[in-house]
């Protein structure tokens, strides 16, 4: 059995991190769990050139095709699906990662909110104690914002900012998708190629 993870992607700008992270998803030979807010489908077509269909059908092939994973790897379900898996504590164990994470989603799973299947999708993670990765992408950050995000770090959920480094001097923006994509992966405990581990490549002598 494939790995699987949950990736639910919101509206927060930063949509290349959530297509580049589904690529390497796919390429890990992991079995990926999708859902996509209706402001995800606007940031994406305005930050890329990537149009999603709008009926989970339809973007369950398109993003197949995009990523070129096998039949069946991909399964994308809509807001409203509440037989989905992700919806349920008594379906197969997965991680869960939002990305990019709205302040708007992180607000609705701090307070425990269910009113769509991210935010059960979720909630289903926090009960359970299973993985959950949040990676929001908003500047600067208001007391609200950091309230929820201690709450939920508290509550075991992973608070991982799109906010990139540059001691590995990248050369482009898909470099500083990848720095991000790769903590993701990291955290997940998925191999990947995009950013060497710490102190596995000279990144540059300091003296003292």
């Amino acid at each position: 059995m494939r790995p699987r993870i949950t990736l639910a992607i919101t509206g927060a700008s930063g949509a290349q991190y959530a297509l580049r992270l589904l690529d390497s998803l796919v390429q890990a030979e992991c079995e990926v769990h999708v859902m996509v807010s209706k402001a995800a489908h606007l940031v994406i077509a305005t930050e890329t050139d990537v149009a999603l269909p709008p009926k989970p059908q339809a973007m369950q092939a398109f993003l197949s095709q995009y990523t070129g994973a096998d039949e069946g790897q991909i399964r994308v379900f809509g807001l409203n699906d509440w037989m989905a898996p992700p919806a349920s504590g008594s379906s197969h164990p997965a991680p869960m990662v939002v990305c990019p994470c709205s302040t708007g989603t992180l607000s609705a799973i701090a307070t425990g909110a269910c009113n769509n299947l991210i935010e059960r999708a979720a909630d289903v993670a926090l009960k359970e104690r299973r993985q959950l990765i949040l990676v929001p992408r908003e500047t600067p950050l208001s007391s609200i914002h950091l309230e929820h995000m201690l709450k939920l770090s508290n509550l075991g959920a992973v608070i991982l900012p799109a906010a990139p480094g540059f001691y590995h001097q990248p050369q482009s923006v898909d470099d500083l998708v990848d720095f991000i994509v790769a903590r993701i992966l990291n955290q997940l405990g998925i191999s990947q190629d995009l950013l060497p581990r710490w102190g596995e490549q000279n990144l540059g002598s300091h003296d003292d």
